[in-house]
């Protein structure tokens, strides 16, 4: 709630500081003496426009600051606390505003220099003030619909649908993530499929490269080789001349002597393994010259080969072993596209089955918000006639959007509290039509019968008595007084059936100082509030039949 109020060169204000307490109360004084000075010094607390006409003649500056206790179970506490602004378990908010001649003003939060724009942030949810201002908060669409589902209890509900709206939301967004990834990949899609034709062409394996080489230079040498194993052949097998065959003479010479003598019977058998092992040696020269292709087509082939077994490592890496890893790579790159194709297809279905649930609970909100809107009109409707509003019609319309970009984080309902002032005329947005008076009057029915759900704690009324009086200022006065018992409700009125059910009561006056006008605040308790409530009755002469008549009208408040 409100605490303290202090204002500072302000107008005909020199200097104020008010306390105020919770409840109902009343501000009260003669026509012109500066009471909606008060609310205009409010209303620029809370983010209303400034003017440097508005500071004390003579001065260079006006200050104002309100001190703000703010309810535990408030939404702004944890912003607040968020942003350093309160200590962990402090919840008392100090706003400051200073404005200057020149035009230049600065608005402080717990000391702490802040945007402008802050004050309607933070402090426009602290107060609604009904009159002249614009500091309503009731006259915003979005506004509208948290108190209609804050009358309607929905709270619960709304916070399912929007647990399954954010799922909803992040899955699109993972798969608009996901699609754009898929799309940068398909842009090299016809790159790495000619890559892994190239490769699968190519058909590069480890230890390729080396036989190849190996085998070139076999056929490039084929001449000489041929030559080389005529040669020895011819060294082996001459006919009665070569190795063999006079190796044969030493093996029949050998052989009789190890008859002869058993001791050479181991140089007869190295003789013999000789023999054997030079006719591998010849028949190997012999499969090797049937074997050796001295074909130049080969030779051609096994080039055109090493070319591009060469191609691929120069394009891929410069060694097989990078050739086979990109050819590797390509593969599975090619093959996750081909499974996020399919991951994107998952996305889909989860994505409908997602809003399948979004929409289930936007439809039961819906309902519900139809439903409670019915109760809601009737229940305004029923106060607007105890407050003998006359012709005025008021109607909670909700109008449902079925189109999927309408699910919005409240679901898919606007919500708008329309009223018509006039017989005959249309319903209107509620801002657009009513004058300040009557505007304060529909906000004090709303505001009743919202009383235990509204989260704004500080409401001010300003004109609400304006053109009425006798019963229905009574009803004006006992829907305050009610009122005050869920919010801090401040009100200047010129009623005395008003201003005697006041929990508090101040009277603003203006005097002379020193050839300046003042405007003062004073508490007006016991004889002197009788008095002002007299004076209100009865004009300037108070008689004692006026004072008697204010003190029945006060104990009437009380009991």
């Amino acid at each position: 709630m409100l605490t303290e109020l202090r204002i500072t060169n302000f107008a005909v204000i020199e200097r104020l500081s008010l306390e105020i307490d919770s409840g109902f109360t009343v501000l009260t004084g003669e026509t012109g003496t500066g009471k909606s000075l008060l609310i205009d010094a409010v209303a620029l607390l809370v983010g209303g426009r400034v003017s440097s006409e508005q500071v004390r003649f003579g001065e260079d500056e006006a200050q104002l600051e309100a001190v703000f206790e703010i309810p535990t179970a408030h939404p702004i506490l944890p912003r607040l606390r968020a942003q350093g602004l309160l200590g962990p378990n402090d919840s008392e908010l100090i706003i400051r505003r200073t404005i200057a001649r020149s035009g230049r003003n600065r608005v402080y939060l717990n000391g702490v220099l802040s945007p402008a724009h802050t004050l309607e942030e933070f402090a426009g949810t602290l107060i609604d003030i009904h009159g002249q201002h614009d500091q309503q908060s009731l006259l915003s669409s979005q506004a509208q619909l948290a108190a209609l589902d804050a009358f309607g209890r929905l709270h619960e509900l709304r916070g399912q649908y929007r647990a399954s709206h954010q799922e909803w939301t992040k899955t699109r967004h993972k798969r608009t993530e996901l699609a754009a990834a898929n799309d940068l990949r398909m842009q090299q899609y016809d790159v790495l499929s000619f890559q892994q034709q190239e490769l699968d062409q190519a058909a590069c394996r480890l230890g390729e490269e080396e036989g190849l080489q190996a085998e070139r230079q076999r056929l490039a040498s084929s001449h000489r080789l041929v030559e080389l194993v005529s040669e020895a052949q011819a060294q082996l097998q001459a006919d009665g001349q070569g190795i063999l065959a006079n190796l044969a003479l030493v093996e029949r010479a050998v052989g009789e002597l190890a008859h002869l003598d058993p001791e050479m019977n181991g140089t007869a058998g190295l003789v013999s393994e000789s023999k054997v092992l030079l006719k591998e040696v010849a028949d190997g020269l012999r499969g090797y010259i049937e074997g050796l292709d001295a074909d130049p087509s080969r030779l051609t082939t096994i080039e055109d080969r090493l070319a591009v077994i060469q191609r691929m490592k120069k394009k891929y890496g410069g060694t097989i072993d990078a050739v086979l890893a990109t050819q590797s790579r390509v593969k599975e790159e090619l093959e996750r596209l081909g499974r996020s194709s399919s991951e994107l297809d998952q996305y889909d279905r989860l994505i409908h089955e997602q809003q399948q649930v979004v929409a289930k609970f936007a439809r039961q909100l819906s309902e519900k918000r139809t439903q409670a809107a019915a109760s809601l009109t009737k229940l305004v409707g029923k106060d607007l006639e105890a407050l003998k509003m006359g012709p005025v019609r008021f109607l909670v319309q909700v109008e449902r959007v079925e189109s999927g970009e309408a699910y919005g984080l409240d679901g898919v309902d606007r919500v708008e509290f329309l009223l018509s002032t006039n017989s005959g005329e249309p319903l209107k947005p509620m801002a657009r039509v009513a004058s300040g008076g009557e505007l304060s009057r529909v906000m004090l029915a709303l505001k009743s019968v919202l009383a235990d759900v509204d989260q704004v704690p500080v409401l001010i009324f300003d004109e609400i008595d304006t053109g009425v009086g006798g019963a229905v200022a009574a009803t004006i006065g006992k829907r305050l007084k009610a009122l005050g018992h869920y919010h801090q409700v401040l009100c200047i009125t010129h009623l005395p059936q008003v201003a005697s059910q006041a929990d508090h009561h101040f009277c603003v006056e203006k005097s002379e100082v020193k050839g300046r006008t003042v405007a003062k605040v004073r508490t007006v308790v016991g004889a002197s509030r009788e008095s002002e409530i007299a004076r209100m009755l009865g004009g300037e002469r108070v008689t004692q039949k006026t004072r008697a008549t204010a003190a029945e009208l006060i104990a009437g408040a009380q009991e």
